[in-house]
């Protein structure tokens, strides 16, 4: 009988795809991965054992399983091994968090910009994050080989420049990339050979956070659907790689006209999903100015669970627009699944039957092209978005955290 041999080269080849699914759980044995990957049980061996040697995973030797066949080794993110910076810049602060393989996110830390004007030089505002970051690390033994931003504007592909983000004061255009990269490393951040720190739009990581760890696994067409203090996101995954169009600037559907005689738009026009879907909506449907404390949206979607009728009718109101909205991107987009973040999951949970419906009678193939709506699962999606951000090198090549 001939022993089929390990391809060096292959088992090489390997490292990344094999390390992506065991940090997305759909490899949890070696005979998983063996089948996922398509290859030899000697060729899985090797690349354990070389992922294993970068302490990116541990394999424990006890076998899994107690059914029919072979017993197979548990495979397992080493909880000692490296770790991610991921951030989070908002309009009023910024939230950081060490993240390990597998989506584990550390404590966040959550800081305010308040003492900071808003039309701060991103420069000093970057870099206030990047001193906190550095003491964050300072406190951890394990070793950072990465760090994200997840910031709240559209940032361009590969200039990473910010296009719009009049929602922190910054000047249309400015390198947000090259800033990000420029504060870390003068803080005194260094990371592996190869790997750069890495800036995106927070929806988009929010999505790719969900499709690997939340309610958007299993999907191959994945729209993500969530809303910040001001505006309305979107994103899509297809086959678990953001789609972010030819310059980074695809899935901005906030400016879809959901109602041609609704509120006024700061684009110009009246009635795009940014302002009839988003929370300002709902304080307006209910009542209140628009620039009414954002903690009023909680008391409205209680009062509505509550069975307050006017609040109700607020939620009904806001869920019929959203409908709209995702209707016209499902025509476009077809999706076999659509993720709502925080708000529009409460949108969801108070209007269980309506935002559906709504969907499925705006949508042109009805209720035969409808898709499912699921609320997102992640905490901090956007956060465990920049954390999947940091690791993205890293996944590609699991060697770059080899300690030269």
């Amino acid at each position: 009988m001939t022993q089929t041999q390990t391809s060096p080269e292959r088992g090489r080849a390997a490292l990344g795809p094999a390390l992506e699914l065991i940090h997305t759980g759909a490899a949890p044995t070696r005979s998983a991965l063996t089948g996922a990957l398509g290859v030899t049980r000697t060729t899985v061996g090797a690349v354990t054992g070389e992922l294993e040697a970068l302490r990116l995973i541990t394999v424990d030797a006890r076998p899994a399983g107690a059914g029919r066949g072979r017993p197979s080794h548990r495979l397992e993110i080493d909880p000692h091994g490296p770790v991610v910076l991921a951030a989070q810049l908002h309009t009023d602060g910024f939230t950081l968090a060490l993240a390990g393989l597998g989506g584990r996110l550390g404590q966040p830390l959550d800081l305010p910009l308040a003492r900071l004007p808003k039309d701060t030089d991103p420069r000093v505002v970057l870099r206030t994050i990047a001193d906190e970051a550095m003491r964050l690390l300072a406190a951890s033994p394990r070793r950072c080989v990465g760090a994200g931003l997840a910031a709240p504007t559209p940032v361009t592909e590969p200039e990473r420049l910010a296009v719009i983000s009049a929602c922190l004061g910054w000047p249309t255009g400015t390198p947000i990339g090259e800033l990000w990269q420029e504060v870390l490393h003068d803080a005194g951040l260094r990371l592996p050979d190869g790997v750069a720190p890495a800036v995106a739009n927070d929806a988009n990581l929010a999505a790719l956070a969900e499709h690997r760890h939340g309610a958007g696994r299993g999907a191959r067409h994945l729209l993500y659907v969530t809303a910040g203090h001001e505006g309305v996101g979107g994103a899509l995954v297809v086959d678990g790689r953001l789609h972010t169009g030819s310059t980074g600037l695809a899935l901005e559907i906030g400016q879809l006209t959901v109602d041609p005689e609704g509120l006024q738009c700061r684009c110009g026009r009246r009635g795009c999903l940014d302002v009839e879907a988003g929370p300002p909506a709902l304080l307006t449907a209910y009542g209140l100015p628009k620039d009414a404390p954002l903690t009023e949206v909680d008391t409205i979607l209680a009062a509505a669970r509550a069975g307050d009728r006017a609040a109700q009718a607020a939620v009904d109101h806001v869920a019929v627009r959203l409908g709209h909205g995702i209707a016209a991107v499902v025509d476009i987009l077809n999706p076999d699944r659509v993720v709502l973040g925080p708000f529009h999951s409460a949108l969801l949970a108070g209007a269980p039957e309506l935002l559906p419906e709504t969907v499925a009678g705006r949508a042109h193939w009805g209720r035969f092209g409808c898709v499912p709506l699921r609320a997102a699962e992640l905490p901090a999606p956007e956060l465990a978005g920049a954390a999947e951000l940091a690791w993205a090198p890293i996944l590609a090549d699991p060697q770059l955290v080899a300690v030269v």
